[in-house]
């Protein structure tokens, strides 16, 4: 018999595209206002895997990373992305969106972004937010899946999910339960 444990803490993962690129700093510090400090920035990487945003936001697109230094509890991801969703509705203009921002967690063995959206593969976490399961990590790399975004598949996102990796793994070995912050603290 499975006994319950208290989950492992993960670390914050938040994308974002934008077409305007000098957007990017107002997003970064509106982030940090409500998850603390970066602890890795990707460099900007192209968005030309998909036209799925370009009616709203227009093209070309850019996507940059951020992952965060404080760890958080799996279950505050519903959380996590009802702030993302608020910040993308704050930076919308003529009601469409200029930015659009993914929160993830990144866990030893996994990456699962939130979304709003149902689907086979995703389960349901609360707060009308579920989890789908981006990537798994095995034999020292990230594996996509059937149903992964394209982008999640490309060789410098997943080199920077492989950094901030390898600072969740030193965080874990460092964390003591008073490292563990909420999205609401």
């Amino acid at each position: 018999m499975s006994q319950p444990r208290s989950a492992s803490p993960a670390k914050l993962i938040v994308g974002f595209l934008v077409r305007d690129q000098s957007l990017a700093r107002g997003i970064i510090d509106a982030l940090g206002a409500s998850f603390g400090p970066v602890d890795l920035l990707s460099p900007w990487l192209p968005f030309d895997f998909t036209d799925y945003y370009t009616r709203e936001m227009g093209a070309p697109l850019f996507r940059r990373l951020l992952a965060y230094k404080n760890l958080v509890a799996q279950d505050e991801l519903p959380a996590i992305k009802h702030i993302t969703n608020r910040l993308e509705a704050r930076h919308s203009a003529q009601g469409r969106r200029r930015v659009n921002i993914d929160p993830g967690l990144l866990l030893r063995e996994r990456f699962v972004l939130a979304t709003g959206k149902n689907f086979t593969h995703r389960v349901y976490l609360g707060q009308g937010i579920y989890a789908d399961l981006t990537l798994i990590y095995r034999r020292d790399a990230f594996q996509a899946l059937p149903w992964t975004y394209p982008d999640y598949t490309d060789a410098r996102l997943q080199a920077f999910l492989l950094r901030a990796r390898s600072k969740l793994q030193r965080d874990l070995k460092a964390v003591d339960g008073d490292h563990v912050r909420g999205a609401a603290d």
